[in-house]
């Protein structure tokens, strides 16, 4: 078996045929949302996460084995490898392993060691480290030493200093050492911090004398410890066990008693101070960083999948909200759709502090446009904007609603190129409030358009790899919109960029085609659209939705290729594809779907079970958003104020972030308020996400107020 694919088998603990399965798919360019749901069969029903996570394993094994190659190649023609190295290498399971081992043949530059070599003093080196001379050193070393030619010592001294130098080096690289090293210290050593100046106030002071073992720190601590240190006010040390390393070389090195001991244990402790702790230090810190960026990708990914999963408020007129003080409250009303029907500005906030004037335009607009709800972003002056908003609604002639709404990454949608294309003859200013009031609408369709670093979700998103954390939000944005599906005649082209096997040229592609010829009536037309073959098409299909098209199943997720199949099904119950459009007949289809025996009906239909489970599923609930499943935002009409909390007091609140530590929960006043993972259950809880995901509506008690500083304690210990 190919070393690659049992590495994973063992990691992933899955069978070997659905690795090798997987790994086949992904190199035919199959992307990750395509294979999870319609080549489940294949790879064994793994899910989306699992599928990304063995991508990115496999794409970083075949580095490794690409980076030993290069490492065997060059130490082979230096003519030093031999067959104890090649097996190391072999057997290596990481890239720092590698390097490790290929440390000492690196091409160097010129060291204190090198320059020793230069002149000549190798010999002298093996002489020390052999330890079996008794003639004295100083004797021995005189061989070494030349007052006429000077690329040699000009005395003993110097001759030995310039052999130890090579010694030390040779220490340094050596690949056992370093590897017990690392491991000693990830299991011992502690990450000590200080303020870097005494006394200064700083975001970091609980750091200022700070000590944590570095197998026990979280990697929210780390994250802050690395900001704190580049912003300059924490100087960072990794506190090794330095006796128990230096007890290890010594041993390994000195051969008993004998006139080379404590020139030796001099070399040791050099070659430690002056080459190797540093190295390591960097390594460690290298690796605690990385590890701590990954947690903190993983938390932004499942914080932000929450987020784009929200439930839509469909069929609503929305008011959009964009709160301020001294440029005004910008206002935008768009119909059901999404359609821009009016927008103004007004300035009910100080200095200006016309309520009147403000509640007056307003509730013209409420009432002209039967305005049901109003989505208020969270940002500059939103409270003041929300007292404004909940005295104004009791003056309107029906029912209104407010929903406070992130506002994260609307300015940057408003100054952005998309913006202005979408919005050419909107001022700037205005767009912020058009995006709030569309990301109640739909979430989905309006954050995609905003760069997912952007959306206010994360921990430490600016500190991280951009690399890998732009890599990670793209699958996650992908996973999102492929799951929910995308109506091909309204999607916007960012919308249409995420969908399996589209990319930008194409989505705007699709865009251009739509507007010159009208909508789409059935997927297969795609195949008209420039730069989208065939692969693609495979691609894609299957999640692009077509209302009031040629086919019904196309408000589904059923892929073209199993058309047939479904067809056959319907008819086996004794109905057709155009039942699925009457309400009535729908609830007889989807009766009998529930009573058909799987095992035999996918034999006789010649397909998959689990395809046939999924066939099964869309063909009930034909065109069903699988967000509705999700919580809905809280619907407010009244408004508590800071002043009007109290200890004990309980309240529902929507969760607007979950991070390493807890849960920040929006209970309606000017700051959310935190629920510390050890608030979160009566029973021990080791990771937030276990309890609660962004987007969720949860029951909260007030356990501490904090009116200075405007922070609130919460628990979820209720009862």
């Amino acid at each position: 078996m190919d070393k690659i694919i049992q590495t994973i088998v063992n990691e992933f603990n899955i069978k070997q045929t659905q690795v090798e399965n997987t790994v086949k798919l992904i190199d035919e360019g199959n992307t990750i949302p395509f294979i999870a749901r319609y080549r489940k069969e294949v790879t064994g029903n793994l899910s989306d996460e699992t599928l990304r996570d063995l991508s990115e394993r496999l794409n970083y094994l075949r580095n490794l084995e690409k980076r030993k190659e290069e490492v065997v190649k060059i130490i082979d023609e230096q003519g030093k490898l031999t067959d104890e190295l090649l097996i190391a290498i072999g057997t290596a399971k990481t890239l720092s392993e590698v390097e490790d081992l290929y440390r000492p043949y690196k091409q160097k530059k010129r060291t204190r060691a090198t320059i020793a070599k230069e002149k000549g003093l190798e010999p002298l080196a093996k002489i020390i480290l052999e330890q079996k001379e008794n003639k004295p050193i100083l004797e021995i070393a005189e061989e070494f030493v030349s007052k006429e030619d000077e690329s040699k010592p000009s005395n003993a001294e110097e001759a030995i200093n310039g052999a130890l130098d090579i010694i030390a080096e040779d220490i340094s690289d050596n690949a056992k050492y370093r590897k017990y090293i690392k491991s000693a210290c990830y299991r011992e050593a502690l990450i000590e911090t200080k303020a870097a100046k005494k006394d200064e106030k700083s975001n970091y002071e609980m750091y200022y004398e700070f000590a944590e073992q570095i197998n026990k720190i979280p990697s929210h601590r780390i994250l802050a410890i690395n900001r704190g240190e580049k912003e300059e006010f924490l100087k960072v040390k990794i506190n090794k066990p330095e006796e128990k390393i230096l007890n290890y070389i010594e041993k390994d090195i000195i051969k008993g008693n004998n006139q080379f001991e404590e020139l030796l244990k001099t070399c040791i402790l050099d070659s430690f101070k002056r080459l190797i702790e540093p190295s390591i230090d960097r390594e460690i810190r290298a690796d605690l960083t990385e590890k701590a960026e990954e947690q903190a990708i993983k938390v932004f990914g499942e914080n932000a999948k929450q987020l784009l999963l929200g439930a839509p408020l469909k069929d609503l007129v929305v008011m959009g909200f964009d709160p301020a003080y001294r440029t005004g409250c910008k206002i935008a009303v768009i119909d059901e759709t999404g359609k821009v029907l009016a927008t103004t500005t007004v300035y009910p906030t100080a200095p200006q502090n016309d309520v009147k004037g403000a509640k007056e335009e307003l509730l013209k607009l409420i009432n002209k446009y039967n305005i049901n709800m109003i989505a208020i972003g969270n940002g500059t002056a939103s409270r003041e904007s929300e007292m404004f908003v909940s005295e104004m609604i009791k003056e309107a002639k029906h029912e209104v609603y407010y929903a406070i709404v992130s506002e994260a990454g609307a300015s940057v949608y408003s100054a952005s190129k998309l913006a202005t294309e979408e919005y050419p003859d909107i001022n700037v200013s205005l767009r912020g409030a058009i995006s709030i009031a569309r990301r109640l609408q739909d979430p989905l369709a309006e954050l995609v358009k905003i760069d997912p670093k952007a959306i206010g979700v994360g921990q430490y998103q600016h500190d991280v790899n951009q690399k890998r954390l732009n890599e990670s939000l793209t699958g996650v944005v992908e996973d999102a919109v492929n799951k929910v599906g995308v109506d091909v005649n309204t999607a916007t082209p960012s919308l249409l960029s995420y969908v399996s096997g589209i990319n930008k040229t194409i989505a705007g592609n699709i865009v251009k085609y739509r507007d010159e010829n009208g909508k789409l009536k059935n997927r297969k037309e795609l195949l008209k659209v420039p730069k989208l073959g065939k692969a693609a098409y495979e691609q894609c299909a299957g999640f692009i939705r077509i209302f009031n098209g040629d086919n019904p199943l196309e408000i589904t997720a059923v892929h073209p290729e199993s058309y047939k199949v479904t067809e056959e099904l319907l008819k086996e119950i004794g109905f057709n594809k155009n039942d699925l459009l009457n309400k009535d007949t729908l609830k007889e289809i989807k009766s009998k779907l529930a009573s058909i025996n799987i095992e035999k009906t996918a034999k006789e239909l010649q397909v998959g079970e689990l395809t046939l489970n999924d066939i099964i599923k869309e063909l009930s609930k034909p065109g069903r958003d699988p967000r509705e499943d999700m919580p809905k935002p809280i619907l407010r009409s009244d408004v508590l104020k800071f002043e009007d909390l109290k200890e004990g007091m309980v309240l529902t609140g929507t969760v607007r972030n979950v991070i390493d530590f807890g849960a920040f929960v929006d209970i309606g006043v000017k700051h959310d308020g935190l629920v510390h993972i050890s608030q979160m259950s009566e029973g021990f809880v080791k990771n937030p996400r276990d309890v609660v995901s962004v987007g969720d509506i949860v029951k909260v008690k007030v356990l501490n107020i904090d009116f200075e500083r405007q922070k609130v304690g919460l628990t979820m210990k209720i009862e």
